[in-house]
């Protein structure tokens, strides 16, 4: 494991693991992206370490880091510690197995991470079609909730059609327990209709919804020459302050012709100069 602040970090919203993450990738950068993903959040993935465990020097590894930078699977930068009331920033490195591009990046840098489309990023076309559609935590709540009241026991459709406003709940930071809690306590005798009943409460006791959290300060290296900039300047893909381009040389505003003349006049007017202190 790194020291804090330097291990390894899951972007969010990643695909699920697949035997084809990384087919377009050269194979030395296939094999260290593979055993990237695979480790544990919080791991060294630093040079050194990885040279230890890969049958990779130093110097291949860096170039494929770099390379699995500009392919949109890694990024580094650095990240304020937010509520530490201090101006401490960390050292991050983010690790994808979905290609994300430099608008993804610098929506991720403002807090704001696109939501992708079912089939787009490269490898898409591998996934399993026609999985079966897994239950939901409200569903899987509410059909359970019989087991613990068994006089609000649902049927299949009423589950589905109040899954949406537990939903809400867990939307606004409530777990499981509280949502059981909130559904089952002080119950009337008898309970005539339970669907209406759990409508009921979880529209009348719905928490409130909390306080916007303010995104972390992030400044990410620019995928092209690794040096960090601005978020707008990785949008399009090209950091202009950090090139580390000299800038060019001022040209003169005269031309050769002025710049040489004004040169004579000046050795004439030095050499009556000298002429004059020696009388």
């Amino acid at each position: 494991m790194a020291n804090p602040g330097y291990g390894k970090r899951d972007a969010p919203d990643q695909r699920p693991r697949t035997n084809h993450d990384f087919a377009h990738l050269p194979p030395r950068e296939a094999a260290v992206a593979a055993y990237i993903d695979r480790l544990p959040g919080g791991a060294d993935i630093s040079v050194k370490t990885l040279a230890k465990h890969l049958p990779y020097g130093q110097c291949a590894l860096r170039t494929a880091l770099n390379n699995l930078r500009q392919a949109g699977h890694l990024r580094r930068g650095r990240e304020h510690l937010t509520g530490t009331g201090s101006q401490l920033w960390i050292t991050r490195t983010w690790f994808t197995r979905t290609a994300r591009g430099d608008d993804w990046w610098a929506a991720f840098t403002r807090g704001d991470v696109p939501q992708e489309q079912a089939g787009e990023g490269p490898g898409a076309e591998s996934e399993e079609p026609h999985r079966r559609p897994t239950r939901s935590r409200a569903f899987i709540l509410l059909a359970a909730l019989g087991r613990t009241a068994p006089a609000l026991s649902l049927s299949q459709a009423d589950c589905a059609a109040l899954a949406p406003l537990v939903g809400e709940w867990f939307e606004r930071g409530a777990n499981e327990e509280s949502v059981r809690h909130a559904l089952t306590a002080g119950l009337p005798t008898p309970v005539h209709s339970p669907a209406a009943l759990i409508r009921r409460r979880l529209t009348s006791k719905l928490p409130p919804e909390p306080a916007a959290v303010r995104p972390p300060l992030r400044m990410l290296e620019c995928a092209k020459c690794g040096v960090p900039g601005r978020a707008e300047a990785l949008a399009g893909g090209v950091c202009g302050d950090c090139r580390g381009e000299a800038p060019p040389r001022p040209t003169s505003p005269l031309p050769a012709s002025a710049i040489h003349s004004r040169a004579a006049d000046i050795r004439v007017a030095m050499s009556r100069r000298r002429e004059e202190s020696r009388t």
